[in-house]
């Protein structure tokens, strides 16, 4: 009698579980709203404003580009600034912000469905201090014995301050390039692989008297990656902001650690700094940004304990004296390894992968050396 009752709560679990559907709840808000990424600084280098609309709640797919605008950002002195669309739903100026100033974007849709006018909140682009130093120190995960290699990893630290205390929120962000050198002497051997940082990095020294700011951790590189195996630089960018946008970005900041990415869909529950004219009620999601920008490169060629190999098992197949004719070479096989043919002295030796990125450094990164690139020591 247990075992039929055990059989039939069994078939009712199952029956209960296979009906459940995803709930996404009803909302007030407009399907579709104004996405928002754009920053204005005070190099001299193009500024790019990125235009989207939002995605139905629920729905899992890339959102949408937003053409055919009338994009401009205006001074406080007469100055005006328009944005030409190069990409569908991105707006470039050559022009770029001085310090002291305030900025407003102007956004006029064109749009199908409607023709709206957007703004920002006047920002003023403050004075950012300089980065003092920017260095690094091994940590020591795992000590090395008889039987055991030792494991060190890195973290990466700045410091820095505002002798004039008038930058009191900093935001900073980073570019990082490593050397790729693969394992065996093939055409695209040596790569340099490039990356942007992906988190949210901020502090505020506003609780504090002096603007100071020391061994801020900036990130933190683990032996599981070959960043450090050959060569590692890194660039730092830090960012002056004022209270609202410095509160802007905690925000993101405690939602991105819970849902994923910075660059995933902005949660309207974060308020922008950008309003429709015609509706106010209207939501707009992201934020027009406004700052100077201090910058500091670090390279980095040491020697870590315990860097994992990640293309230890390259090799997959060994020829000797084999035939002339591989099936798949150059598609799906390709030559680690090839010792000339010399008759009559030594056997031809061949080495095969079946991995492209084994043989082939361009999967991952390019051969092109950086500008900034210094030579090897």
């Amino acid at each position: 009698m247990i075992q039929k009752t055990q059989i039939f709560l069994l078939f009712i679990f199952l029956f209960i579980s296979s009906c459940i559907t995803q709930f996404i709840p009803r909302i007030d808000e407009e399907k579709e709203l104004l996405v928002v990424q754009g920053l204005i600084t005070d190099q001299d280098v193009p500024v790019t404003i990125k235009l989207s609309t939002s995605l139905p709640l629920g729905q899992k797919s890339e959102a949408k580009p937003l053409s055919k605008c009338i994009v401009t950002i205006t001074d406080d002195v007469g100055g005006s600034f328009p944005l030409s669309e190069t990409l569908p739903g991105t707006y470039v100026t050559l022009s770029h912000g001085t310090i002291g100033r305030s900025y407003t974007l102007h956004i006029k849709t064109n749009g199908d469905r409607y023709n709206f006018n957007y703004e920002s909140l006047p920002t003023k682009m403050n004075h950012v201090g300089l980065i003092d130093s920017l260095y690094y120190e091994k940590r020591l995960i795992r000590e090395s014995n008889d039987n055991i290699k030792g494991i060190e990893e890195c973290q990466i630290y700045l410091d820095t301050h505002d002798p004039e205390n008038i930058c009191r929120f900093y935001r900073w962000d980073f570019s990082e390039t490593w050397v790729l050198r693969l394992l065996f002497d093939v055409p695209n051997q040596t790569c340099w692989i490039s990356n942007n940082s992906k988190n949210i990095y901020i502090e505020s020294t506003a609780s504090i008297s002096e603007d100071r700011i020391k061994r801020h951790p900036v990130t933190y590189i683990s032996n599981a990656t070959d960043r450090l195996r050959v060569k590692y630089s890194i660039l730092v960018n830090q960012y002056s902001l004022n209270e609202d946008e410095f509160n802007y970005w905690g925000n993101m900041q405690k939602i991105t650690e819970q849902t994923g990415g910075l660059y995933d869909l902005i949660p309207a529950s974060i308020p922008s700094n950008i309003m429709c004219i015609e509706n106010t009620d209207e939501k707009v999601l992201g934020y027009f940004s406004v700052s100077s920008i201090s910058s500091k490169r670090l390279f980095i060629q040491d020697k870590f304990d315990g860097i994992i190999d990640q293309y230890a098992h390259c090799a997959t197949d060994t020829l000797i004296d084999g035939p002339d004719y591989i099936r798949g070479l150059g598609t799906s096989v390709w030559t680690l390894f090839d010792t000339p043919l010399v008759p009559f002295v030594s056997p031809r030796i061949r080495i095969f992968t079946e991995t492209k990125g084994c043989a082939d450094c361009t999967v991952r990164g390019t051969t092109v050396k950086p500008t900034f690139w210094k030579d090897d020591k």
